[in-house]
């Protein structure tokens, strides 16, 4: 069995910083590409940033390109978030995911392609 867990949500005020970290373990799992999406009340799941293994390679959601970066740690399949100049828009549950199958480009963006995921952590950001 899969887990994955994320940790390092909280009330931040507007233009302040959080980060988000995550965790995938399972006795035999090896990821190929970790994610961050995100759900705001009434609104649909939307890709915020994910992170390929292969190549290091990371993509974006326009609405956070420049202010969010996703990178890895040391440990095997962990990754972190770190938001900066938050934005009240930004309040949501931040999900992190992991899947199994390669993805590059806008491949990552779809949840559908995620096998493994967390269950949740809420971000609000206060204007």
């Amino acid at each position: 069995q899969v887990h994955v867990v994320e940790s390092g949500g909280g009330l931040v005020q507007a233009g302040g910083s959080l980060r988000l970290s995550c965790a995938a373990s399972g006795r035999t799992f090896s990821s190929s590409a970790m994610g961050w999406f995100r759900q705001a009340p009434g609104k649909e799941r939307e890709f915020v940033a994910a992170l390929s293994w292969s190549g290091g390679s990371t993509y974006y959601a326009d609405s956070v390109k420049g202010r969010f970066t996703i990178s890895r740690a040391n440990a095997k399949n962990t990754v972190y978030l770190q938001m900066n100049s938050l934005k009240p828009e930004d309040t949501a549950v931040y999900y992190c995911a992991a899947r199994r199958d390669y993805c590059s480009g806008y491949g990552c963006h779809d949840h559908g392609g995620y096998d493994y995921w967390g269950q949740g952590t809420q971000v609000t950001v206060s204007s």
